[in-house]
C-alpha cells in the first residue's frame, strides 16, 4: 500500500446514522447543522467521493465535486504521484492510494460515490468494479474504450441500480435544450443531415511508434497505469497526454471530442444506435516517395459518416458527418463571409428542411441561420435548464447520488451516454478499417461497414470486430459479475 495520509475520519453517512442511533438513548443530539451555522453541511450529509486519476482532468473533476458543497473528497488515487500532487495538497486529509483494486478491497464500507478520470483503455474496468460494489459513478468522456464496453457500463448501471453520470458537461448546458426546442417548434422542418468537426487532435497521430525506450520515472507503476493494455516498455512523451494518438490507449479525436459534438444530435434528435458507417483517413508518409503504415496510431485526420435509423424526432433516416484533423464540412450559404463556423476549430450544424442551427463545442452558442432569425426568435423554453449549465453538471450529479437511485435526473446517465459512445466506437472501427493494411492493400477504405446492434458485430468486414472487444492484458480481464 502507498498511502500520503492515513487520516481515519472520513465517516460515511450509514456510519454516522448508526452511531447516532446507538448514543440516542443516553443524552440528545443537537443537529451538526445547527451547530455549524447558517448553509453549513453535516459530514454526515456529504457525499463521501474516491477519485481515481486525480490529475489533469481528474483533479479538476474532483475539485468540482468538493466546490458543490455537498462531497466529501475522502480517498485519492493515482498511479503518477507527480499527477496527483495538486490533488494531495487540496485535501490534505484524503487517503492516498496508487491501485484502485486496493483502495475499493479496503474502503469499499466508507465509499458512496467514485469518480474515474484516468485513460481511456481502464475506464471500464474500474468503473464496473465500483458499480459492483454499489458505487454512484462519475465516469470521464469517452465512456469506454471499447463498443462493448460501453454496451456493459449501461446495462450494469440498470443491474446495480447506481447513479451514473459521464464527463459530458455539454449535456447540462442551455445549448442543447435550446436547439431541441427550436427543432420541435418547427423552426428547421425535418432535420436529415448534421455535421460535427474538431481541429484536433492537437497530439501526434499517424506516426510509428518509438524505438527508444525511456527509463520509467520513479513517481509512475507503470504496470498499473497500462492496466488492461498490453505489456509494452515505457516511452518517454506517452504519459500523460499522448497516450491520446495511440489505439492500445486512447480513442483518436472521435473519443476525445464526440461527445462534446454529438450530444447535440443526440438530445435533439433521439438518436441511439447505428446502422451503418463508413469512413475516409488522412495519409502519412515516411519520407517524400514512401507510404507510411502506423496501424498502432490513430490517422491524423478522418471523416466518417453515420446513418441513424428513424426515430419519433424525425421524417427519416439522419446522416451524421464526423470531421477531425482540421476537416471542415463546406460554410452553409446562410452564414456571412465574416462570421466564424462554429467556435473556429470545432462545431455542430444540424440542417433541415426549412433552416439551419449551428453550435460550439459543448453545443454553446447556439443560434440559427442565418443569425438574423435570432432577432425574431419567440419559442417558449419547455425543458429545465440545469443550475450552472456545463459546471452544474457536476453538482447536478452529487444531488442526484444523494437522493438515491431513480429519484433525481442527471443529464448524461449511461443509458444516454452508453449508446452515444457506442455510435463514436463504432466510427472508430471505420476509422481504423478504413486504415487497415492486408496483403499490402486496404480493402475497406470507402467500404460501408454493416453493423448488427443484437450481435454488436459488423457483418459485412469481420476484421474490424475484433475491435468491437478487445484482448485484454492477463489479470487485467473484466469480469462481468
Amino acid at each position: 500500500m502507498n498511502e500520503k495520509s492515513t487520516n481515519s475520519s472520513a465517516v460515511s453517512r450509514r456510519d454516522f446514522i448508526r452511531l447516532g442511533a446507538a448514543s440516542a438513548a443516553g443524552f440528545m443530539v443537537v443537529p451538526r447543522h445547527v451547530l455549524g451555522g447558517k448553509g453549513f453541511i453535516a459530514p454526515s450529509d456529504k457525499l463521501v467521493v474516491a477519485g481515481i486519476g486525480v490529475g489533469g482532468k481528474g483533479e479538476s473533476d474532483i475539485a468540482m465535486f468538493d466546490q458543490s458543497g455537498k462531497a466529501q473528497i475522502a480517498y485519492l488515487c493515482d498511479v503518477d504521484d507527480r499527477r496527483a500532487t495538486n490533488s494531495v495538497k487540496r485535501f490534505p486529509n484524503a487517503k492516498y492510494y496508487k491501485d484502485y483494486r486496493e483502495m475499493l478491497d479496503k474502503e469499499h464500507k466508507h465509499i458512496d460515490a467514485v469518480s474515474v478520470s484516468t485513460p481511456d483503455h481502464n475506464h471500464a474496468i474500474q468503473a464496473l468494479a465500483a458499480m459492483q460494489l454499489g458505487k454512484h459513478v462519475y465516469v470521464q468522456k469517452p465512456l469506454t474504450h471499447d463498443v462493448w464496453e460501453a454496451r456493459l457500463l449501461t446495462k450494469a448501471a440498470k443491474k446495480y441500480k447506481v447513479v451514473t453520470q459521464m464527463g459530458n458537461q455539454g449535456a447540462s448546458s442551455d445549448g442543447p435544450r435550446d436547439i431541441r426546442e427550436w427543432v420541435e417548434a418547427g423552426l428547421l422542418g425535418d432535420v436529415h443531415t448534421v455535421y460535427c468537426w474538431t481541429d484536433r487532435p492537437v497530439w501526434p497521430q499517424g506516426i510509428a511508434w518509438p524505438k527508444a525506450t525511456a527509463p520509467v520515472p520513479q513517481e509512475l507503476d507503470w504496470d498499473l497505469w497500462l492496466g488492461t493494455a498490453p505489456q509494452q516498455n515505457y516511452v518517454d512523451k506517452l504519459v500523460p497526454f499522448n497516450w491520446r494518438g495511440w489505439w492500445d490507449y486512447g480513442t483518436g479525436a472521435l473519443g476525445d471530442m464526440g461527445c462534446h459534438l454529438l450530444e447535440v444530435p443526440f438530445s435533439v434528435l433521439g438518436l441511439t444506435y447505428l446502422q451503418d458507417v463508413q469512413a475516409s483517413v488522412g495519409t502519412v508518409y515516411v519520407d517524400e516517395f514512401k507510404r507510411g503504415y502506423f496501424p498502432e496510431s490513430c490517422p491524423p485526420s478522418s471523416h466518417a459518416v453515420m446513418t441513424f435509423p428513424k426515430t419519433a424526432k424525425t421524417a427519416g433516416p439522419i446522416k451524421l458527418h464526423w470531421m477531425d484533423g482540421g476537416i471542415q464540412p463546406e460554410r452553409p450559404d446562410e452564414l456571412g463571409p465574416n462570421e466564424v463556423f462554429g467556435d473556429g476549430g470545432n462545431g455542430i450544424l444540424l440542417v433541415g428542411t426549412k433552416g439551419k442551427a449551428l453550435a460550439d463545442t459543448y453545443g454553446q452558442n447556439a443560434r440559427l441561420l442565418p443569425l438574423s432569425r435570432m432577432e425574431e426568435l419567440n419559442v417558449p423554453k419547455k425543458y429545465e435548464r440545469v443550475p450552472g449549465g456545463a459546471e452544474g453538471h457536476y453538482a447536478q450529479w452529487v444531488e442526484a447520488c444523494l437522493a438515491g437511485y431513480g429519484k433525481k435526473a442527471v443529464s448524461a446517465p449511461f443509458e444516454i451516454s452508453g449508446p452515444l459512445t457506442e455510435a463514436l466506437l463504432m466510427a472508430n472501427l471505420a476509422i481504423r478499417g478504413a486504415d487497415l493494411q492486408i496483403d499490402g492493400k486496404y480493402p475497406a477504405r470507402n467500404m460501408k461497414l454493416l453493423w448488427d446492434n443484437d450481435a454488436m458485430k459488423v457483418t459485412n468486414f469481420d476484421e474490424v470486430n475484433r475491435f468491437v472487444k478487445r484482448e485484454y492484458r492477463r489479470g487485467w480481464e473484466i469480469k462481468e459479475s
